[in-house]
């Protein structure tokens, strides 16, 4: 029997990272072959990438509309290329803005080839219908949280509950001592790292406001130094705009960021799945967020939730401060993150209540990986048989 071809999607840095674990774990439970599309830690795994992923990483009603025409011609061309490899399954990781479609014109086409989604869309925060939408045009959906296979199934979608795979590095502690050898940065030198997010349209919105609160938290930390771990779809734009920072400030290998996370004392980061990576690594953060204007009416519209920040939404209440929007400013960033380097109680009350958000998020037994790739394997055995 031929080995068994996966054509994985993921749009985005974070899926990319999700994605890459997977295929570590397929090669653990089995012999596969991979193609599709994806980051530097899927071509890290061996993935040949169909075109560079940040094409695909774009977030914001308004964001979107000037990159149609280029996402358009990358959907056509990542359907050709299904076409051409007749793979055994079809994952896509996220990113349904662009996944969905390729899902959507599959379905249309009558294709035979089984998906699976990986990772659900926030359906309960906004758009519930598209939990229709999801069940017309995947077979199966693998879900990080525990309360979302419920949300699905009443559709008829198989859902399963994985459990999110930033769990798998509870426990690990990065080197800080290490990180800053390896960049130069003095010894005793607080760090405050910056997350400005992994697509263009977010640096470009929030690295003028992370800098001004820098300079301004430098006013009130001697020797403050700046370390930002980065991805390749906007690592040379971050370095380009740091170069007139007057806060000592470097840009660091995604490699190095858990070693990062360990050297600082504090966490600026844009709202996504790095909030729980920041409460596995136990480094206190601020979370903070800017869209365009249109895009942030129209999300205002939809969202039915309080909070943005995975440990919010977790523990329902407000733990980790987050600043969105018109509140995302350096007024209000700096008293919210100096009392992260100066206040060692409030440091400690959100790490507690993080420790309490990512035990929400357990379930016993096989990694979350490896669930997500026996669940792969399961799907190929019945599509075979």
């Amino acid at each position: 029997m031929t080995r068994p071809l996966i054509y994985l999607i993921a749009g985005e840095p974070s899926g990319d990272i999700l994605a890459a674990r997977m295929m570590q774990a397929l090669r653990q439970v089995g012999a596969v072959d991979f193609a599709g599309i994806g980051g530097e830690a899927m071509r890290a795994e061996g993935l040949i990438s169909l075109f560079p992923q940040a094409d695909l990483a774009v977030m914001g009603f308004a964001e979107v509309v000037p990159r149609i025409p280029k996402i358009l011609a990358r959907l056509r061309q990542t359907l050709d290329d299904i076409s051409a490899r007749q793979p055994d399954l079809i994952v896509t990781v996220d990113s349904w803005g662009f996944t969905g479609r390729v899902a959507a014109r599959l379905k249309a086409a009558g294709s035979s080839i089984p998906r699976l989604h990986y990772v659900a869309p926030m359906v309960w925060a906004w758009k519930e219908k598209r939990a229709r939408q999801l069940a017309l045009r995947v077979d199966r959906l693998l879900c990080l949280l525990p309360n979302e296979p419920d949300y699905f199934v009443r559709y008829g979608l198989q859902a399963v509950h994985v459990g999110h795979p930033v769990l798998e590095r509870l426990g690990e502690r990065g080197d800080g001592a290490a990180f800053r050898a390896k960049y130069d940065i003095p010894a005793e030198a607080p760090l405050l790292c910056l997350l400005p997010g992994s697509r263009q349209s977010e640096t470009s919105r929030l690295l003028p406001v992370f800098a001004a609160t820098a300079a301004r938290l430098a006013q009130q930390i001697p020797d403050l130094w700046v370390v930002i771990p980065s991805v390749e779809t906007v690592a040379a734009g971050v370095r380009r705009a740091i170069s007139s920072w007057s806060v000592p400030a470097v840009v660091v290998d995604a490699v190095d960021k858990w070693d990062c996370f360990a050297a600082s004392r504090a966490a600026l980061a844009a709202s996504g799945t790095v909030a729980l990576e920041l409460a596995v690594a136990r480094l206190p953060m601020v979370i903070a967020y800017r869209v365009a204007p249109v895009s942030a009416f129209m999300i205002r519209r939809l969202l039915t939730v309080r909070y943005v920040c995975l440990i919010n939404l977790l523990l329902d209440r407000l733990v980790v401060p987050e600043y969105l929007q018109e509140n995302c400013t350096a007024d209000q960033l700096l008293p919210a993150i100096l009392a992260l380097f100066v206040d060692e109680a409030a440091r400690q009350r959100q790490l507690t209540f993080c420790v309490d958000a990512l035990d929400r998020l357990g379930i016993p037994g096989e990694p979350p990986s490896r669930r997500a790739a026996l669940e792969a394997l399961a799907m190929i055995k019945e599509t075979r048989t």
